[in-house]
């Protein structure tokens, strides 16, 4: 790239000038981790180690994130602004994940997976992080892994690699600019983690634990204990779809609903579906109707369930969930989340079947009791459930974009 274009696509008003090219080895020096070490050196002592899973995950690490090891004055320790490289990964795209050390160095070390770099020259130390986990920078890192089952690099292949700076002042506008996108993504990922503990609560807590006849937590307004209903008394079941082969997928006029989008979802999305042909001897879903798995590799992920909530044509089920359609009114936001309450869980778990993969007995899910109150006491807890999930909906958005917004940045505001 000649010099009058080593600028940037995307760049702050005020600066014009092309940036300077340097190979990482000519503007600073390599040192190893921790050596010699087995595993009863670690867990105890006065020094501290920062972990490879610190590195891998986070641009900035500071001393808020290490593990415990004995003092040891032949190891290196790190110094404020040292970078840190990994250098291995199962993966070519994961190895060579760098990390800008903001903490105190007194007695601190570097994982053994890893090695140090330290600047002989002025960088800033946002600017330098972020641009190592810059697109261009990250592809040449990873042109660098060499292997097969694993993947490494080579700590003086990496130092030959060239990055372009732009001045200092130039460098702390960049750098502060990715310090306050990580600040706002980690704020929205808080308020975000808070409502989805919030849900967990409340599911716990809003429908009757076993042997109660009431919830601990309760709307206003409302009293009297709660009926208990078999689900077989209430509902029938029926199969989703059978006697297919792979050649009958992925076209035609009819849609079934996938394992992946009951598993996830208390209410089934309406968009995620995928093609089949229309077939009259397959049975048909309804508005209304309750999916479950019947299989997974987990007894604490079977028998998961959603409400569907669309009326449709020529739309079927998947052949690893049974449908089950009430025969009474009930609230369907209500049903949802009761299935995907703690008590009505642990139920369904209990039924879990298997050794290397667990599956239920859609007879035996007709067997279990649950919590009914009037319709509308349903109607106001369905409602609940329905806008905090909307709530934590809008927050995983809003985190997508600002990644989006990360990861744009990260190639056009770098050479």
């Amino acid at each position: 790239m000649g010099e009058k274009n080593n600028i940037p696509q995307i760049r702050f008003n005020g600066f014009d000038e092309s940036w300077e090219v340097k190979k990482l080895g000519e503007i600073g020096f390599t040192y190893s981790g921790l050596f010699g070490k087995s595993k009863i050196d670690f867990g105890h002592g006065e020094g501290k180690y920062i972990t490879y899973m610190n590195i891998f995950s986070n641009p900035i690490t500071n001393v808020d994130i290490t593990a415990p090891i004995e003092i040891d004055i032949n190891q290196n320790e790190v110094e404020f602004g040292d970078v840190f490289f990994t250098t291995s990964s199962e993966t070519p795209e994961e190895v060579g994940m760098t990390s800008v050390w903001l903490g105190s160095g007194k007695n601190t070390y570097l994982n053994s997976f890893c090695f140090g770099y330290r600047l002989t020259e002025e960088l800033d130390s946002y600017f330098i992080a972020y641009l190592l986990r810059s697109f261009n920078t990250r592809k040449k890192i990873t042109y660098l892994a060499q292997g097969i089952s694993r993947y490494n690099i080579s700590k003086n292949k990496v130092m030959q690699i060239c990055i372009s700076r732009p001045k200092i002042s130039e460098q702390y506008h960049i750098g502060s600019y990715f310090q306050n996108l990580d600040k706002l993504i980690t704020l929205q990922q808080q308020k975000h983690d808070k409502l989805v503990t919030l849900k967990k609560a409340m599911l716990d807590k809003m429908f009757p634990t076993e042997g109660a006849d009431v919830p601990e937590i309760r709307f206003m307004g409302f009293t009297g204990d709660w009926d208990e209903e078999k689900l077989g008394d209430i509902g029938y079941t029926y199969t989703g779809l059978t006697g297919k082969t792979k050649a009958d997928f992925g076209h035609g006029n009819g849609k079934y609903i996938t394992y992946m989008n009951v598993f996830s979802n208390p209410v089934a999305d309406n968009d995620i579906t995928e093609a089949i042909e229309v077939d009259n001897n397959q049975n048909k879903v309804q508005f209304g109707d309750v999916f479950f798995t019947t299989s997974s590799e987990t007894p604490e992920e079977v028998g998961m369930s959603s409400v569907w909530l669309k009326n449709c044509h020529n739309t079927y089920l998947n052949s690893f969930c049974f449908g089950y359609r009430p025969n009474i009114k009930v609230d369907n936001y209500y049903f949802a989340y009761l299935l995907r309450s703690t008590v009505i869980r642990k139920r369904i778990i209990f039924l879990a079947q298997g050794i290397s993969r667990y599956n239920i007995s859609k007879n035996k899910v007709m067997e279990i009791s649950v919590p009914l109150p009037n319709l509308e006491e349903q109607k106001q807890i369905g409602s609940y459930f329905q806008n905090l999930d909307k709530l934590i909906s809008l927050h995983q958005q809003e985190i997508q974009k600002l990644k989006n917004i990360k990861k744009a940045c990260l190639e056009k505001m770098f050479v």
